[in-house]
């Protein structure tokens, strides 16, 4: 039964349709009904290229939860309220950090910006909805600043700068951690300026909502070719975006299999991308194809 209502959902994200409660009921009861609703879904996904990534090293990380970051020497093993770094060669712990989860109680994710190690943090799943970015000096691994963001368009799940700019991705949920009112069709992307103040705001198409669904986007990096790679909450797909000349909706122009849980990510020059298997407590490097881009 749950699996059958997630489908539902996706599928009505999909049509970008409200089902009412009696149609819930019916589709429910009616396999001729979720099967056709089940192609439609097989059928958007088909809609942009289906790449495949190619497995490189995996590394024990036992906080390899949430998410990981990256520098030129290091990966960084996140977990909700502590940090492992280690070497990006040999997989030696090089250090550690941990916090009090009543004070962190949910690190979502990491980046390397300049000499600083940018997190995004929340309260999940605590509710109303707030959020703020843990700044940590990676080196000595301490905790440098807190940029508290209050109540935003839904709960901070990961942020990354680029050409002078904050890029925020905001998640919101079907169920736990939730609000009235926002589901996981309410999920967005939001540039800052430096000084965290909005300067626009863009929705997720629906076919990558219908795979994020019940829960919402985890990870989102930029490349070198100036697309945006955003993963899930435990799909093992990353989705490559592009933000539109015009229009509030981002762009998909593929989907990239890997063999990673979702949550957050890292990808450096060499488009060898960063994930981790949330089940095995491991981070996994994988070397992504060329996307082409459509003009």
């Amino acid at each position: 039964m749950i699996v059958r209502r997630r489908l539902l959902v996706q599928a009505a994200a999909l049509a970008g349709a409200a089902l009412s409660s009696r149609a819930w009921v019916s589709a429910l009861a009616a396999p001729l009904v979720l099967a056709g609703l089940v192609a439609a879904i097989a059928g958007a996904a088909l809609a942009q290229p289906m790449l495949q990534s190619e497995p490189a090293r995996v590394f024990d990380a036992p906080e390899a939860n949430q998410g990981v970051a990256i520098d030129g020497r290091s990966f960084y093993a996140i977990d909700n309220s502590a940090i492992g770094r280690y070497d990006r060669k040999t997989g030696a712990k090089t250090g550690a950090w941990s916090g009090d989860p009543k004070v962190y109680a949910h690190i979502n994710s990491c980046a390397v910006v300049g000499a600083e190690l940018v997190c995004a943090s929340s309260n999940y799943p605590a509710t109303p909805m707030l959020s703020s970015v843990e700044v940590f000096d990676p080196v000595r691994l301490v905790h440098l600043r807190s940029i508290p963001l209050g109540h935003q368009v839904g709960s901070l799940t990961w942020v990354v700068k680029k050409d002078g700019a904050w890029w925020a991705g905001f998640a919101n949920y079907d169920g736990k951690g939730g609000e009235p009112g926002r589901d996981h069709t309410r999920s967005a992307l939001v540039k800052y300026d430096l000084d965290w103040k909005p300067l626009a705001q863009w929705s997720f198409p629906p076919s990558v909502l219908a795979r994020f669904a019940p829960y919402s986007t985890s990870g989102g990096v930029w490349g070198e070719d100036g697309l945006l790679y955003v993963t899930g909450h435990d799909a093992a797909e990353v989705y490559v975006l592009r933000v539109p000349a015009q229009g509030e909706v981002l762009e998909e122009v593929a989907t990239i299999a890997a063999p990673i849980a979702g949550q957050a990510i890292a990808l450096d020059a060499a488009r060898m991308l960063y994930g981790i298997s949330r089940k095995n407590r491991q981070v996994v490097a994988v070397r992504l194809p060329v996307v082409r881009s459509p003009k």
